[in-house]
């Protein structure tokens, strides 16, 4: 490298890692936490909601795979939307939209941290400051090891991601050996029972809206390109591998959970899972839920800042944003800058949001973010490159793109609570992006 280079990042992933980050990232907190609330919406059927997501997923995922391995490098779904319309406001908010959902996602995953933190170790960490503490330096701690390097932070991937599969393969050993052994009831699994008497279309449909939110991570592998050996090979098999991995691991977990919990105890409470291990294996060491729980909050925070460093590390390069955000560590070849901004708005959001309600808010955002990739590889179409590519056929993003918009619409049976809080976080997204324009146009001058 000559000292006028820019250094750029290091490829150390190769597919083992690779496929660790993708299915770790999509485990996460959701499906720990998901299950019960979907529940609500249709009663025992809850496998098939986690169906329909895990569909609409991989569907979405063929049109990443086709743009990830016709440019491969960082910033995903922003670096497509800049490249398919040249927008400079549209490309702006799906970059905002998506880094939102990863520091809200990772923040929330904090604060469950915290209080998980307190179940293990018997502490009375109260709702305030204490709580607030705890979450704090877990972020810093996360901040560290983001620093660091992504060599170290996906190696630490490898472990949280090997202690949150451990705990959803309890539950299904469990739920397994209590079905055999007579204990479940497996007619629950066709009990639609529909919340405030929906149809049982939209109950699933709004069920879906909501399990989709534990689908959700695939996407930020894209923002690792840069750092995948040989990307344009790696990725299509190990994405799609995966999502099918984790896909299949929802289902026998939401089946497992309700053969041995009645849908209407499941959906009560903040840990439905735990439930389930107490009702199949009454002599299994519960507080060890509380540590699994944690570990698994950890890998999602870890990722989700990963994601959102890498993110502001590829649109600064693009121009989209201000290119200090882009710059590396000469020593580490870190995005640091990207890394401390991300971190601090996350402070921000552990200190003063409630993140309760923005699950499905996520899962809207990303919704939309989605439609719009889906509708970039039609575009990107007229754009060819030189490097062979992975090409999904032409009916799947279309499939894709209407299916996202309408889990997106409120033809869904989507709550009104997730637009409210969509619309506050867009507001201060266009704010932002005339900041930027505005300062972009001084400096022209």
């Amino acid at each position: 490298m000559t000292q006028t280079e820019e250094p750029t990042l290091k490829r150390v992933m190769g597919p083992g890692l690779l496929l660790l980050f993708v299915v770790g990232d999509i485990l996460g907190t959701g499906v720990y936490a998901l299950t019960g609330r979907v529940a609500n919406e249709v009663g025992g059927a809850v496998w098939l909601p986690f169906l329909c997501a895990f569909v609409v997923a991989l569907l979405t995922a063929f049109s990443y795979l086709e743009l990830v391995t016709k440019y491969p490098r960082a910033a995903g779904a922003a670096l497509y939307t800049h490249k398919a319309f040249g927008i400079h406001f549209l490309t702006f908010l799906v970059t905002f939209a998506v880094m939102c959902s990863g520091l809200t996602s990772a923040s929330s995953a904090a604060k469950a941290f915290a209080e998980n933190f307190g179940e293990a170790f018997d502490l009375t960490l109260g709702e305030g400051l204490g709580l607030t503490a705890v979450a704090l330096t877990f972020m810093t701690l996360i901040a560290l090891v983001n620093f660091r390097g992504v060599g170290e932070s996906v190696k630490l991937n490898v472990l949280l991601t090997c202690v949150e599969l451990t705990g959803l393969l309890i539950v299904i050993g469990i739920g397994a050996w209590a079905i055999g052994g007579g204990e479940g009831d497996l007619s629950r699994l066709t009990d639609f029972s529909a919340a405030d008497g929906e149809s049982p279309f939209f109950a699933v449909t709004a069920a879906t809206a909501l399990a989709f939110f534990a689908m959700v991570g695939f996407e930020d592998s894209v923002n690792m390109a840069e750092e995948t050996k040989d990307p344009e090979r790696v990725f299509p098999r190990v994405m799609l591998l995966g999502i099918c991995v984790t896909g299949l691991i929802y289902v026998l977990v939401s089946v497992s959970a309700v053969a041995l919990v009645a849908p209407a105890d499941l959906g009560e409470g903040d840990a439905p899972l735990l439930k389930v291990v107490e009702a199949g294996a009454a002599g299994f060491p519960l507080w060890v839920f509380a540590f699994i729980t944690m570990f698994a909050v950890a890998n999602s925070a870890l990722i989700n800042m990963l994601m959102a460093s890498r993110l502001l590390y590829g649109m600064a390069n693009e121009g989209v944003v201000p290119r200090a955000l882009g710059r590396l560590h000469p020593g580490r070849r870190t995005p640091w800058v990207g890394i401390v901004f991300t971190t601090l708005i996350a402070f921000a959001l552990i200190w003063f949001a409630d993140l309760t309600a923005l699950g499905g808010t996520t899962s809207l955002l990303l919704l939309c973010v989605f439609t719009v990739v889906n509708l970039a590889v039609l575009v990107l179409r007229r754009d060819p490159v030189e490097h062979q590519h992975f090409r999904a056929p032409t009916a799947i993003p279309v499939i894709g793109a209407v299916t996202c918009a309408f889990l997106a619409s409120p033809l869904s049976g989507r709550a009104g609570a997730d637009y409210r809080v969509a619309g506050i976080l867009l507001i201060i997204g266009i704010a932002l992006w005339a900041v930027t324009y505005l300062a972009d146009r001084r400096r022209a001058r």
